[in-house]
């Protein structure tokens, strides 16, 4: 009875002992390739990692990187630490080997303050070594050219080009290249609206260049401007002719608009007099129905005669006749 308990309790023992020698190759095979490394991981420490969640593999892979670039003073716990932040740890690492490379000075803590800030910390260093060209303005938004007008009136097309260093000391916080764009944008289309005429622009564009280069552009954000190239500038619309055109367009409507309000005003004041012409007549023609009424009454009071009716009457047709001759003579 007590020989297959025996032998089940050896199997167990057996597998169990078989799983721990699977695990620990794993484990053994990384403390080793530390080993001949030169890297001093101890096999506890990668055996804690699996503990802690830490992938021992980009632990050790990258501290052993640092080492063989002749790296020293960042420790496994860095490492970790960076890791369990959320950090890309070989991101981070190849930037301080290319920095070491390159004899610029990356510190650990600033390098992975950058790469926790969501900025690209490799990028940024191959942009120290390699300075980058920005094209501005930034086709991708839509514009090919930065429009300006010079104080002759006649406008501008130009087209630059940037050529910038990451600053590592201002990454953090500091603003990106958009930022540098619309400055330098800024820049030119002042300056050459500042220009006397377009010619002079045209004859030294360099000097839009040195202009707006040193207003010290890049204060405050992620990058060192080394230069700034004017690539093509062109000849635009007379802006200044066509405003012109605009304001005697302008003119001319308010011009009409003035006479039109001249002319209906003269109207009514036709229409005005028309009106009181009609109001006299009528007047008159009232004053004339008054005539045969203090006639009557004249007739009543014996204030007029018969012959004296008569006598007028007379006189009206002899006046009549007069102005009928004097018609047909003229």
């Amino acid at each position: 009875m007590s020989s297959p308990i025996v032998w089940i309790l050896i199997g167990v023992v057996v597998l169990i002992v078989f799983v721990l020698v699977i695990v620990m190759f794993n484990y053994l095979g990384l403390w080793f390739q530390a080993f001949l490394s030169k890297t001093k991981v101890s096999l506890m420490a990668i055996v804690a990692m699996r503990f802690r969640k830490v992938n021992s593999s980009v632990i050790v892979i990258n501290l052993i990187r640092l080492v063989k670039a002749g790296i020293t003073g960042i420790s496994t716990d860095d490492l970790e630490n960076h890791y369990l932040a959320g950090g890309n740890v070989g991101n981070v690492v190849s930037a301080i080997i290319a920095a070491s490379n390159a004899r610029i000075e990356l510190d650990w803590g600033v390098a992975t303050a950058i790469d926790l800030a969501g900025r690209d910390i490799l990028d940024a260093v191959n942009t120290s070594v390699n300075p980058k060209v920005i094209d501005c303005p930034d086709p991708g938004l839509g514009r090919n050219t930065i429009d300006a007008v010079a104080k002759d009136g006649i406008q501008l097309k130009a087209r630059a080009r940037v050529t910038v260093r990451t600053n590592l000391a201002r990454l953090v916080g500091g603003a990106t290249e958009e930022t540098i764009v619309a400055r330098v944008g800024e820049g030119i289309v002042s300056s050459i609206g500042s220009a006397e005429t377009h010619k002079v622009v045209l004859e030294n564009p360099d000097g839009i260049s040195k202009a707006v280069l040193a207003r010290g552009l890049d204060s405050g954000t992620a990058y060192e401007i080394l230069s700034i190239d004017i690539a093509d500038i062109d000849v635009g619309v007379n802006i200044g002719a066509k405003l012109q055109e605009d304001q005697a367009q302008a003119d001319m409507k308010v011009a009409q608009a003035k006479a039109e309000q001249q002319r209906a005003h003269a109207v009514a004041k036709e229409q005005e007099h028309k009106a009181e012409a009609q109001k006299n007549r009528a007047l008159v023609v009232l004053a004339e129905a008054e005539i045969p009424k203090a006639m009557a009454e004249s007739f009543r009071s014996g204030n007029l005669g018969i012959m004296d009716f008569y006598r007028m009457k007379n006189i009206e047709s002899d006046t009549s006749m007069r102005d009928s001759i004097a018609d047909d003579k003229t």
